[in-house]
């Protein structure tokens, strides 16, 4: 069982975990397995399946002491990802859309009004090629304009929030030892 004592020493090493206490723990996992030996426990019933496995044991073993960061799951580390990109996409063709849609003014509304305007409402220049019809007149106008604004705000609102969010997924990432 020495070998094993050994790989994780070469494990912690690895890690980075300062030398005493890599020895310490060497020390102490070594007068566990004799002390298992000793009462009729061979190393694979005390280890478990760790017994096959040194370097993930002592990496976890250093991460309980809290020696070392623990190593994010993997389940967690890609599923996180994978939202944001999907929000920061959303929110960019948020962005595209309602910019397009302000840029082409569509849709239009276009409202005939009777021959009497009331003041606050303007008619069209006169070279327009749309007939007022008869003693009307014809009002051209984006319907939709205030909601295109409100949805680009919210997109850009969106896309700050998500550079946010990119900039501190990068920073709480742990530290990883060198290989």
């Amino acid at each position: 069982m020495s070998d094993f004592v050994e790989e994780c020493r070469r494990e912690w090493r690895r890690l980075g975990v300062p030398d005493p206490l890599a020895e310490e723990m060497a020390a102490d996992l070594t007068a566990d397995l004799r002390e298992a030996e000793t009462e009729g426990v061979s190393a694979q019933e005390f280890l478990g399946s760790s017994a096959f496995d040194p370097r993930s044991f002592a990496a976890s073993w250093a991460a309980e002491r809290g020696i070392i960061p623990e190593p994010p799951s993997r389940r967690d580390a890609r599923r996180r990802p994978l939202v944001l990109v999907a929000f920061t996409a959303l929110a960019a063709i948020t962005l595209i859309v309602a910019a397009l849609l302000l840029a082409t003014g569509e849709p239009r509304l276009v409202l005939a009004t009777p021959r009497t305007t009331p003041p606050h409402l303007q008619s069209p220049p006169a070279g327009s090629g749309v007939p007022a019809g008869p003693g009307g007149r014809i009002l051209h106008t984006s319907a939709s304009a205030p909601v295109e604004w409100i949805l680009l705000f919210l997109a850009i609102v969106a896309l700050g929030f998500a550079a946010w969010l990119w900039s501190i997924n990068g920073r709480s990432r742990p530290p990883t030892a060198p290989a």
